[in-house]
């Protein structure tokens, strides 16, 4: 449930950094739009009367006066400002392109403003959930809801004590999944599609395990489960299963090509006899190494 709330407020977050570019976008070329008026203008009238230069000086203040005030404020300014420059307009104003176009630039300049106002407001209120939910469980990536090495030593103490004080009722097995010709992968993939694959790889194993199940991700492509009131024969099907899913999943390389996947994996079930070693997580990771090398089928592959 976590989480899933954090995956949402990434995506939130994402949204609104989208959001936030297209206003600058549109800003650009509102500046741009406003610029070209002025030179045709001049290049029309051979002249830039004072009240022109006085509409171009109201422009950008509007961009200020947009920044500063709320959206609300922002709408009903608009309106007066509408109302109150089209009567002018049409009444006093000399006729030409500039003075037209004001009617529709300073609007927009005060609305655009009060726009990426508001985007960055709600981005660094999104921003300040995520580095609260990142402090309150700092060992679960917010991509792909793994557990790194520190929560996967924790969570191996634990399960060893209920293990070792329930020996008669309660076991639990570790099991790893590790991608060979890592250099390999990563070169065909590039950093942004090496995340994705992560990810997509974590969806995989989740679909496999069950909810009370725990999985991990360790450094060079390794992935790492912790099953519960698993026993030996139990767990030789799951992992089996979970590396023939991985490797049958679907994923394109950086040109457009099938990435064909290796997957290594090795296992055990909790000892009581051993119970000292899981207090040492580099133990226990260098264990289940040395039962990936002996897994031929990766190799015949």
């Amino acid at each position: 449930m976590r989480t899933s709330r954090k995956r949402k407020e990434l995506s939130t977050n994402t949204s609104l950094i989208s959001q936030m570019t297209w206003g600058y976008i549109i800003l650009i070329v509102l500046a741009m739009v406003q610029e070209i008026l002025v030179f045709f203008n001049i290049y029309t009238s051979h002249s830039y009367s004072l009240l022109e230069i006085s509409l171009n000086i109201v422009a950008m203040c509007a961009l200020l006066f947009g920044f500063v005030v709320s959206m609300g404020i922002a709408v009903v300014v608009i309106f007066i400002f509408l109302v109150t420059y089209f009567v002018w307009m049409v009444t006093y104003a000399p006729v030409n392109t500039l003075i037209f176009f004001e009617l529709f630039l300073i609007p927009a300049n005060i609305l655009i403003a009060a726009f990426i106002k508001s985007t960055l407001i709600r981005n660094k209120r999104v921003s300040e959930r995520l580095e609260a939910l990142r402090k309150r469980d700092p060992e679960v990536d917010l991509y792909t809801s793994l557990g790194n090495k520190k929560a996967l030593g924790d969570t191996v103490v634990k399960q060893s004590n209920l293990a070792r004080r329930y020996s008669d009722r309660y076991t639990f097995s570790v099991a790893m999944f590790k991608i060979e010709f890592l250099a390999l992968v990563q070169e065909s993939l590039g950093s942004q599609l090496y995340s994705q694959l992560l990810l997509e790889l974590s969806e995989t194993i989740q679909k496999q395990i069950r909810y009370e199940d725990y999985k991990f991700s360790i450094e060079d492509g390794r992935f790492i489960i912790l099953c519960p009131m698993t026993d030996q024969q139990y767990l030789q099907l799951l992992t089996d299963r979970i590396k023939n899913a991985m490797m049958d999943m679907t994923f394109l390389d950086k040109k457009g090509n099938d990435l064909k996947l290796v997957i290594r994996a090795g296992a055990f079930v909790f000892q009581k006899e051993q119970f000292s070693t899981y207090e040492n997580i580099d133990e226990i990771i260098a264990a289940l190494e040395r039962n990936t090398e002996t897994d031929l089928i990766a190799e015949y592959i």
